[in-house]
């Protein structure tokens, strides 16, 4: 068994490339080690698959056509595209560039497992797609056509012309909604990295708007044992929710982020930004149903396990 994944030095991803060796598959990883975030940290990520037998690493621009032709072996049973510009509040100061590697890239793999022949394909989506959907749990029959950030629009986008391809070319594809990842090796950026470090160094984190905001954060073991059941039920064209289906408010949220520091929160409160949704809350019934995914990870023991991670990486360096 062969996968190519994409993405594959970020944080979901290198998670998923140790599941993948783990459990007896051929892994060729691509990443561009683009500089939205350290480098260093990506090749961190990655460097305890380096010298794994059935890994190989690219390193690549999902952009560049010929590179992810080249990539895609001809005994590629499956590939699973991790890889974008990420994050909401960014794609609103570059949305050409989010719109450039989200479409195009995604296009590029897709013309790849074409051309190839690859059986299966898996395409990462976000919760984000939802925008401000008023329904609550978000199921994937909602109406997804009102996105209110770049970031969201370029990943309904993807859902699309993944959809042109199953049809066109008879390509197998899983699209999966990912609701706010976390874990360890989580990008420094996101929310649960960046307040417990600001925690810690006793430095204000932002809380934007009155804490209310809620998120369906979602445990990175659950999310990598979504995409292994996707690949391995991929037949036609679907997508999925992969949340945890238990939302919590920003408030609640930095209360458990501090019980897992044992240290309090300096809040500096600030207005709401724009891009942001009110709410995520997935309705995983379809997801329970037809790949058999269970997240079991609750928030408290997450956390744990993201600080005992946060506390060993900062004593490394």
């Amino acid at each position: 068994m062969k996968a190519l994944v994409t993405g594959a030095a970020g944080f979901i991803g290198s998670h998923l490339t140790e599941r993948l060796l783990k459990d007896g598959w051929t892994v060729v990883g691509v990443d561009s080690f683009d500089t939205f975030y350290d480098p260093a940290i990506k090749r961190r990520n990655i460097a305890g698959c380096l010298s794994h037998p059935a890994f190989r690493l690219v390193e690549a621009d999902i952009r560049d056509k010929t590179a992810m032709e080249q990539a895609v072996e001809p005994d590629t049973g499956a590939i699973v595209h991790l890889a974008a510009r990420a994050g909401v509040r960014p794609s609103i100061a570059e949305p050409a560039l989010y719109t450039d590697v989200n479409i195009n890239g995604t296009v590029a793999l897709l013309e790849a497992a074409r051309e190839r022949g690859v059986p299966k394909f898996v395409f990462a989506s976000s919760s984000s797609v939802y925008g401000n959907n008023k329904k609550v749990p978000f199921s994937e029959s909602d109406n997804v056509d009102f996105p209110i950030s770049p970031y969201a629009a370029t990943k309904k986008a993807g859902e699309l012309i993944c959809h042109t391809y199953h049809h066109l070319h008879g390509l197998a594809i899983n699209c999966l909604r990912f609701f706010t990842v976390y874990g360890p090796r989580q990008r420094p950026d996101l929310a649960i990295h960046k307040f417990a470090r600001l925690i810690e160094d006793g430095k204000p984190i932002p809380v934007y708007g009155d804490g209310s905001m809620m998120r369906d954060f979602t445990y990175i073991d659950d999310i990598v044992n979504g995409i292994i059941a996707a690949m391995d039920r991929c037949t036609g064209y679907e997508v999925y929710n992969l949340g945890e289906s238990q939302p919590i408010a920003l408030s609640d949220l930095i209360t458990e982020i501090e019980r897992a520091l044992g240290k309090n929160a300096i809040r500096q409160r600030l207005p709401l930004q724009p891009g942001d949704v009110d709410r995520t809350y997935a309705d995983v019934a379809k997801a329970q149903t037809q790949l058999g995914y269970r997240p079991s990870t609750d928030i408290r023991t997450g956390l744990a396990r993201f600080v005992a991670w946060f506390r060993q990486e900062a004593n490394a360096r």
